[in-house]
């Protein structure tokens, strides 16, 4: 646990250089902590260290997680492939869904969230590497997608998210970025709450930063390898 909160220090302090670096402005980065397949005892662990969001992939992992921590200040963020007899859950349970990659997805959220409760963020999820096994809209569809849910009342559009192939050198991982990045600077002006651009993991954050990244979504980096 003292590996954790230092493995945080480390990150926090190599973001502020990386934000300097790349000319951007102070804090305009988040850390997004990945912890599935992590225990509780980690996840308190970071929260002690000043993390207050977590990112979790699989559903009822997340959702017993989410009840043995309910005494804890803490945002859940979906961030793994939904399934439409998913959504009532994340819709009732999370804070932040990163993963839309269709309309009846974001239909379903909107219909399931209690509308008393604060708006569900969400982000869409768009494809900028070709592997048949990732989820994401085309890039060139993202714009429509986005529209369709803004004219959705429980839910709040925030932000773009993509997961590239992996890719080893820093060039070629800032290419992928960048055609994120630009559809999001563009897009920006058009929805008032649009902020978050949720792209680099722990091998290519840096990239993701400098190609103008608001949100990075580390896991290893912070709690080590998965069991």
């Amino acid at each position: 646990m003292i590996t954790i909160a230092k493995n945080i220090e480390q990150l926090s302090s190599r973001i502020q250089r990386l934000e300097h670096q790349y000319e951007r402005s102070a804090a305009s980065v988040k850390l997004l902590a990945v912890s599935k397949r992590h225990p509780v005892e980690s996840i308190i662990a970071a929260n002690k260290a000043g993390i207050e969001d977590f990112g979790e992939n699989y559903l009822q992992e997340a959702l017993d997680k989410i009840q043995h921590l309910s005494s804890i200040r803490v945002n859940w963020h979906f961030i793994g492939p939904i399934q439409s007899n998913k959504t009532k859950a994340i819709a009732e349970n999370f804070q932040w869904v990163h993963s839309i990659d269709r309309l009846k997805i974001a239909q379903r959220l909107s219909g399931q969230r209690e509308s008393s409760a604060a708006k569900l963020n969400v982000c869409v999820q768009v494809k900028i590497s070709q592997e048949a096994n990732k989820s994401g809209v085309e890039l060139g569809e993202a714009e429509a997608l986005c529209d369709s849910i803004e004219a959705l009342p429980n839910i709040q559009l925030r932000g773009l998210m993509a997961i590239p192939a992996a890719e080893p050198d820093p060039n070629s991982q800032r290419i992928a970025f960048r055609a994120l990045a630009q559809e999001y600077f563009r897009l920006k002006p058009r929805y008032t709450q649009l902020d978050t651009l949720s792209m680099g993991m722990s091998n290519d954050f840096e990239a993701a930063i400098a190609e103008g990244s608001t949100l990075i979504r580390v896991g290893t980096g912070i709690f080590g390898p998965r069991s």
